[in-house]
C-alpha cells in the first residue's frame, strides 16, 4: 500500500467526487467536495436491494438482477443530486482474493514483476488467471532490499457484471476497490497511529481482519461469516501472528468496522468482548477530523461507519 491507495485500484483515473458502494443488502453513495484543503460529505443516500439481486462470492456469478442493482445504483444518485458520468465503485471483500506476496529481489522492469507476480497467485487462484483482473500495490519494504506485495485477483466476468450495472444506471466505473482497503483508508486518513493496529471488519456474510504497519497492510485475513465467540478466537489468533511472525508487540489500536450491519447493541457487545480479548480498547470508524459532514446531517456511529468505504474510496486518491 503507497500512502492511501492499498489496492491500486483496478483502473486507473483522476479523482472521483462521488463513491458507490455494492453489498449483498444495499447500495450507498456519497458525494464528496473540496473547499480548498478542507472536505465535506455534500450528500448521501443509501437503498435496500431485493433479497438474492447481489450474492457478492469469490468464484461464480454475483449479480443475478443486473435491473434491480441498477435500479439502485441510479436511486441513489438521483437522491444525492449528483449527474456524474463517472463513479467510484466498491465492491464486498468477499468478491475478491487479496494476497501479500514476498520476493526477496524485485525486478527492476514492472513489466517483468507483473509477470513473476501473476506467477506466484496463479498457483492459489480458484479460476483461470487468464480469466482474472490482477492489481497489486507495492507493501511493506524487507531488510536488504526485498518487498512485499498486496496482490488483489478477482474473476474478470464477476468485475465487469457490477460495471455493467452502472452503466445500465448511466454512470461509470472508473475506480473499482474493496471495501476493507477503503475502512483503512478512511482511517488513515483521518489519524495515522505510531504503532500497528488492527481492522477488524464484519459485514453480513464475511469477516475481514488486517494489519496496518504506517501506511502498509502486513496481514490480511477474509473469513465466511462466524459467530461473534468465532470471531473473537479470529481475533486472538491474528494477535499471536503479529506477535510471533510480524514481530509485534501488541496492536496500539483496533478499529471495528460493521455497525452498520449489527445495529448498535450487538457492535457494542462485540466492541467488549474484543476489548477483552485484544487488551487494548476498540473504537468505532469516526472519519470528521479528516471530512466534515455538511450542516443537518445528523451524525451517529451507524451513519459514519455505513458512509466510511465510499468515503475512503474518494479519500485515497487525495490523500496520496
Amino acid at each position: 500500500m503507497s500512502k492511501t491507495k492499498p489496492s491500486g485500484g483496478w483502473l486507473a483515473s483522476p479523482p472521483p467526487t462521488v463513491a458507490v458502494e455494492v453489498t449483498a443488502a444495499r447500495v450507498t453513495a456519497v458525494a464528496m467536495s473540496d473547499h480548498g484543503k478542507s472536505r465535506t460529505v455534500s450528500a448521501y443516500a443509501s437503498v435496500a436491494l431485493p433479497a438474492r439481486a447481489v450474492e457478492p462470492v469469490l468464484n461464480s456469478g454475483n449479480v443475478h438482477d443486473q435491473g434491480a442493482l441498477a435500479t439502485g445504483i441510479r436511486s441513489v444518485l438521483q437522491h444525492i443530486g449528483q449527474r456524474t458520468r463517472r463513479v467510484a465503485l466498491v465492491l464486498p471483500d468477499s468478491v475478491a482474493k487479496v494476497s501479500l506476496i514476498r520476493f526477496e529481489k524485485v525486478p527492476p522492469q514492472v513489466a517483468d514483476l507483473d509477470q513473476l507476480i501473476r506467477w506466484q497467485v496463479r498457483k492459489a487462484a480458484p479460476f483461470r488467471i487468464e480469466d482474472a483482473q490482477v492489481a497489486w500495490q507495492p507493501a511493506a519494504e524487507l531488510p536488504g532490499g526485498g518487498r512485499e506485495f498486496l496482490v488483489t485477483v478477482a474473476r474478470r466476468d464477476i468485475v465487469k457484471s457490477y460495471e455493467r450495472a452502472c452503466e445500465a444506471a448511466g454512470t461509470h466505473a472508473g475506480l473499482v476497490d474493496l471495501a476493507s482497503f477503503n475502512y483503512i483508508n478512511a482511517v488513515l486518513a483521518s489519524e495515522h497511529s505510531s504503532g500497528d493496529w488492527l481492522l477488524v471488519h464484519v459485514a453480513a456474510d464475511y469477516a475481514t481482519l488486517a494489519v496496518v504497519r504506517g501506511d502498509d497492510i502486513v496481514s490480511f485475513r477474509n473469513r465466511t461469516a462466524a459467530s461473534e465467540q468465532d470471531l473473537v478466537e479470529l481475533v486472538h489468533q491474528t494477535a499471536m501472528y503479529h506477535e510471533d511472525r510480524l514481530g509485534g508487540g501488541g496492536f496500539a489500536r483496533v478499529v471495528l468496522a460493521g455497525a452498520a450491519v449489527l445495529g448498535s447493541p450487538e457492535t457494542e457487545r462485540l466492541r467488549r468482548m474484543l476489548e477483552e480479548r485484544a487488551g487494548v480498547k476498540v473504537e468505532l470508524v469516526d472519519f470528521r477530523s479528516a471530512v466534515a459532514m455538511r450542516d443537518r446531517i445528523e451524525t451517529g456511529p451507524e451513519l459514519l461507519d455505513a458512509l466510511a468505504p465510499a468515503l475512503g474510496m474518494l479519500l485515497r486518491e487525495r490523500v496520496a
